[in-house]
């Protein structure tokens, strides 16, 4: 799962690959801003079918937490 967010991440958001690591600070470390993050949401919610609330994406701070809640919706 890591590896497909991680995909993501890089050719939806062109975050460099080498700084997507699961302790990654989504903001901090991958400069993702609002804006990028709704957007990262959408490409979430189509690549894996699943459904982000705002509420849910705003208390996403690391990348782990990108894949805890992917694999969470996906069960």
């Amino acid at each position: 799962m890591f590896e497909q967010i991680k995909n993501v991440l890089v050719n939806a958001i062109h975050v460099d690959p080498a700084a997507v690591t699961p302790e990654a600070k989504i903001r901090e470390d991958l400069d993702i801003d609002s804006l990028s993050a709704v957007e990262l949401a959408l490409e979430l919610e189509t690549e894996f079918d699943v459904r982000i609330e705002d509420e849910e994406l705003v208390n996403l701070v690391t990348v782990q937490d990108i894949v805890d809640i992917v694999n969470a919706k996906k069960a």
